[in-house]
């Protein structure tokens, strides 16, 4: 049965835990290696049919892992029904069980192999991309490293058997990689298909279930970018006051600066806080206040007991937008850090940790990669290699829920990390992430915990700059998606 992005099942899992779970079908007796690969095949051959791909010039790439067996029987399946299909398949001397079985099938109904690949791909309308599966590590090595080069440069429509070839499935890291149209991902979705590169390569990623729901264990990595409604933000009562809706303070705005505190601002009035306060440099009064006089204002020289009130009178604190990394917002941030209060912590409030660290449970941090970096003292391309690694390592140094952004945003609290493939690169512009930011600390003031505050944070961010780009992503501003946060937010 196929499932599309919006079908999909949550539960994300690892390669070798589906390898497991396809051992253990396979103990069961219920079905040997050649029905699943049967199977595999029988789904790519019937999304073709669905994409109404059959009438095109296709050429199916084989590799010599058990992806390379599925490309076989799909490639049989389009023979038998009358296809324009060419093969081409990479072979090594001593071929398994799964790709002996799938050859022998596809020879059997008349198939036969190209000896050079090329030629045909220059006419080719349609791809299959089997060349690559869920055991690579590290960048492809020749041939593939040339065939996937190659292949991106013609631009057919391309669909990836389980995973475009050169990304690895675990992580989503892969600097060279098959750019899919089309990704059909069997047996379970793999935790790395909707996180880094992998985001620029899966394209539209269907699932297959070949029977192996049964054997797979409890995963503790899910996918949420269609869970928004199960999130649960409490009901707001009739007799509602603004003081019972949740009451933040936003601190930021060094010089030069005074933009950031206000987008946060005013994105913690859209999410929902019935009260928002910003404490920021005296000069950005009309800044901040200007067309939004909704949000009150402390302006700060110094951190005095007039501070220490403002930063007590909220229910949760938000630091770290155009905070600067001078003494005024190292002063602020150690302020911050005497309250007993839930903290959201963005931007150069992360920075500053970043020289100071300490751990703490009552936080939120919003990371991208290079502060990320910066928090474990790592380089970016680390961290991108395997971002799962990174969430996880944060966690644990610093506590609290750490939200990692970026193409698949990675939210983790110690005990269950959510991925969130939403959004799109419109998001890539200053402010964006100050946004974010006071979605999450207004849900958090309205009575959510971090974990969910965090989670459906991100899946309104993403959903608002979807729907904001509708009008295009190149010059999308982040006060672009200030019309949507609202609509969204009731959704919860």
């Amino acid at each position: 049965m196929l499932f599309s992005d919006g079908q999909l099942p949550p539960a994300l899992y690892t390669a070798q835990m589906i390898r497991d779970a396809e051992a253990r079908f396979i103990a069961s007796g219920e079905a040997n290696l050649c029905q699943l690969i049967d199977s595999a095949g029988q789904s790519a051959f019937e999304l073709l049919q669905r994409e109404g791909r059959l009438n095109n010039k296709i050429l199916v790439l084989a590799g010599y892992g058990n992806n390379g067996a599925d490309a076989y029987i799909c490639a049989t399946l389009l023979l038998e029904s009358g296809c324009d299909v060419a093969l081409y398949a990479v072979e090594r001397p001593e071929p398994g069980e799964g790709i002996s079985y799938a050859k022998a099938a596809f020879l059997a109904a008349g198939g036969h192999q190209l000896s050079d690949y090329e030629e045909v791909l220059k006419e080719a309308e349609v791809v299959v991309d089997g060349l690559l599966g869920t055991g690579v590590k590290g960048e492809p090595r020749a041939p593939f490293a040339e065939m996937i080069k190659v292949l991106n440069a013609y631009f057919p429509w391309i669909l990836s058997l389980d995973v475009p070839s050169g990304i690895d499935v675990d992580t989503g890291a892969g600097q060279l990689a098959v750019k899919a149209d089309v990704t059909l991902t069997f047996g379970a979705p793999k935790q790395g298909l909707i996180t880094g590169k992998a985001r620029d390569c899966v394209g539209r990623l269907w699932f297959a279930d070949i029977g192996l729901q049964d054997y797979l264990p409890d995963s503790k990595v899910l996918n949420i970018a269609y869970r928004l409604t199960d999130l649960g933000l409490p009901a707001r009562a009739q007799n509602s006051h603004k003081g019972a809706c949740g009451k933040v303070t936003v601190i930021g705005g060094d010089n030069g600066m005074a933009g950031a505190p206000r987008l946060a601002a005013e994105s913690c009035l859209r999410a929902g806080a019935g009260l928002v306060a910003v404490i920021s440099r005296p000069e950005h009064l009309t800044v901040v206040n200007s067309g939004r006089p909704e949000i009150m204002f402390w302006g700060c020289e110094l951190v005095d007991m007039e501070v220490y009130q403002r930063l007590g009178w909220a229910d949760i604190l938000l630091i770290g937008p155009g905070l600067g990394k001078h003494d005024w917002g190292y002063n602020l941030l150690k302020a911050t850090s005497l309250s007993d209060k839930p903290c959201v912590m963005d931007a150069d409030a992360l920075n500053l940790l970043a020289l100071d660290p300490s751990r703490q449970s009552n936080w939120v941090l919003t990371p991208h990669s290079g502060e990320a970096a910066r928090l474990l003292g790592i380089s970016i391309a680390e961290v991108e290699a395997d971002r799962f690694a990174a969430v996880y390592a944060l966690q644990a140094k610093y506590g609290g829920v750490v939200v990692l952004k970026g193409a698949g945003t990675l939210i983790y609290d110690g005990k269950v990390c959510h991925v969130a493939p939403v959004g799109n690169p419109g998001l890539a512009s200053g402010g964006s992430g100050d946004v974010l930011g006071g979605i999450i600390a207004a849900l958090m003031a309205q009575g959510m915990s971090k974990m969910d505050a965090a989670s459906a944070g991100v899946v309104v961010h993403g959903a608002a700059a979807d729907l904001a780009a509708k009008d295009g992503e190149r010059g999308m501003l982040a006060c672009d998606l200030f019309a949507h946060i609202r609509a969204l937010v009731d959704r919860i």
